[in-house]
Parts: structure tokens; sequence; C-alpha cells
């Protein structure tokens, strides 16, 4: 097995996951539809309101992030349970480039339901932002790759696909209370804020916040980037780790 990344190996192992979604119907519409249909329904119900203006922006790093984790951490169990990964780690490739490979692939599908997303939460449903819309887009896409890094990281600890799905709250539903979109993170107890302040989506939040608030977001936007882009190099770090070569 290599310890050092294949470039070709990666490019490879992206190829054939994307070769794989790309058949399968109810993936794609799980990663483009779904996220449009909920930000769509959220639209309609506060129709007339401000509150779709005020939720939207952060809900669209949410939505993305939550439908990415449960795709790859079904798909990368599934791996494991057809003896694919294993026959793969037989092979120079390592597990490095296993998980590059899937990073790579999610994370261009993510960029493409980011787009669809986007577009359709501003352009449809009307959603107003100050900022710049393609500072929405770019946290939208590391949104969803964090959900590609920790679906990875958690189809580590799952034996089965249905295990997978229950680590969905574990993983993103203290995230989901505490990001700051039920309530402004100043306002919690003091040891929630300070929890709070140790999950990722709540720095990708903070962003989408502030570029819905304000025309030039600054320097705040990127810091809070930066952020979540350690916390998607820790998760696909500590995934490659954990990654066994079978489900049980």
């Amino acid at each position: 097995m290599s310890a050092v990344l294949d470039p070709g190996l990666t490019v490879a192992t992206s190829g054939r996951v994307l070769r794989q979604v790309r058949t399968d119907r109810r993936t794609i519409a799980l990663i483009l539809v779904v996220p449009c249909v909920l930000l769509g329904l959220l639209a309609w119900i506060y129709d007339g309101t401000p509150v779709f203006d005020s939720i939207g922006p952060a809900l669209l790093g949410v939505f993305p992030m939550v439908v990415m984790f449960i795709v790859t951490s079904v798909a990368t169990l599934r791996e494991r349970q057809s003896g694919t990964l294993e026959r793969l780690l037989t092979t120079p490739m390592g597990k490095g480039d296993f998980m590059l490979g899937y990073a790579i692939a999610f994370g261009a599908l993510s960029a493409v339901q980011a787009v669809v997303a986007t577009g359709f939460a501003v352009w449809v449903c009307g959603l107003d932002v100050a900022g710049p819309l393609w500072m929405l887009l770019v946290v939208a896409v590391f949104d969803a790759v964090l959900g590609t890094a920790l679906g990875l990281l958690a189809s580590g600890f799952a034996r089965t696909e249905f295990q997978a799905v229950q680590f969905m709250p574990a993983f993103i539903l203290p995230q989901f209370l505490l990001c700051g979109l039920i309530m402004p993170r100043d306002q919690l107890p003091t040891f929630l804020e300070w929890v709070s302040n140790l999950l990722p989506l709540s720095y990708a939040v903070d962003a989408m916040k502030e570029i819905a608030a304000n025309a030039d977001p600054g320097g705040a936007v990127l810091t809070d980037l930066a952020v979540v882009a350690g916390f998607i190099v820790g998760s696909l770090a500590l995934a490659s780790l954990t990654l066994s070569r079978r489900s049980a």
C-alpha cells in the first residue's frame, strides 16, 4: 500500500465515483433536487415576510451539508460491504488516494449542487442578499464539501447503511442547534456558546449571515472559510486513519 499520494490513482478514483453516481438517478435527485425543494417550501411558507431572507442564506449551507453527509457516508460504506475497498487497497492505492479521490468527486458534485441551490434560492425563490452572489456560492460549496468530509469520517464508524444514517444526528444535529440559526450564538448559555465555537457549521453560518447582511463582507468571511477548510482537512485526515477495508 502506497504511503505517498498518487495523483493518477486519486483521479482514477474520482472518475470511478462520478461514473457510478451518473447512473444512479436517485442519488442525483437527492443531491440536486432535494435542497431546492426544501428551500422552495420554506420560501412558500414565509412568503410575504422577511423570514426567508433572514434564514435562507444560512440554510443554503445547512441543506447541502446534510445531503452530502448522507450520500457520502452511505456510498463509502457500500464500497466496504461490496468488497471494492478491500480489492482496491491490495493495489498500490493507499487510503489517502481513496479518501482524496472521493473528496474530489463529491466536491465536484457539491459545486454543481451549490450552483443549482443558490440559483434556485435567488432567482426562483427571490432570496435577497446584500453581499456578492459569488461569495454566497463559494461558502455553499465549502459547506457541501464539509458534509462530504464528515460523511467520510462517519462511514469509518458505521457497519451498515442504517448505522451510517443514524450517525447524522450525532454529527449534524448538534451543529444545527448551536450554529446560530435558531438563536444567535452570543445569546446561548456560556457553555453552549463555547461548544458552538468548536463546531464547523457555526463558522459556515456566520459567513452566510455576513454575506447576506453586508454589501462588502470583507475579511470576516475569509476567516470563517479558513476555519471551515481546516475542519475539512482534519476530517479527511481522520477519515483516512479510521478507514477499514471491511464493514465487519
